[in-house]
């Protein structure tokens, strides 16, 4: 089993930490062998940012993502740019107050940077998504994702992480079409 993610954005959203997390949750608390690279613009905010995860289970002989199985999008930008070169049968999730399919994909979305500003910090966007993440693809447990959070933030960061992931992983698991409604 070859699985590609890419996560996509733009610099400010937590892009890369958000690949570190699931990389975190794949390789070391759910036993898959996993590879990340990432990609940003010369601007510190703002710029283009991707994280690019090539998960397996068995020995990765080809670390970077050629044609994504998943591709989360945090920005209309994001989704403009990497959705041509994804399979066409991909799982694509986005945060649906800032991206709008520009054709008929099916999506799963998700308002990731409403729900992160109503927790107060908007800089927990990514970790929102990373909980839908997890809701959507099943492809790692909650407990292996909360661990890796754990690992990776701040102590003091610590709690806000663990309830923008619940937020996420919470929120309904709901295809939507290009119009934003409901399936």
């Amino acid at each position: 089993m070859r699985t590609e993610i890419r996560i996509a954005g733009f610099g400010g959203q937590g892009v890369a930490l958000a690949g570190l997390i699931l990389g975190k949750a794949l390789a070391i608390y759910s036993g898959y062998e996993a590879v990340m690279t990432q990609s940003y613009g010369p601007e510190a905010r703002g710029g283009a940012s991707s994280a690019n995860l090539v998960v397996s289970d068995e020995p990765i002989d080809y670390p970077f993502v050629l044609t994504p199985n998943i591709l989360v999008a945090l920005s209309q930008e994001a989704y403009a740019l990497y959705r041509p070169g994804t399979k066409r049968d991909a799982i694509l999730i986005i945060d649906q107050d800032l991206v709008i399919p520009t054709n008929s994909d099916s999506c799963y979305g998700i308002s990731s940077t409403r729900l992160a500003e109503e927790l107060g910090r908007r800089v927990v966007t990514n970790v929102v998504m990373v909980g839908f993440f997890t809701a959507v693809t099943r492809l790692l447990t909650r407990e292996a994702v909360e661990r890796a959070i754990a690992d990776t933030v701040k102590p003091k960061t610590l709690p806000l992480n663990l309830k923008a992931f619940e937020v996420g992983y919470t929120q309904p698991v709901i295809p939507v079409n290009l119009r934003g409604n409901h399936e």
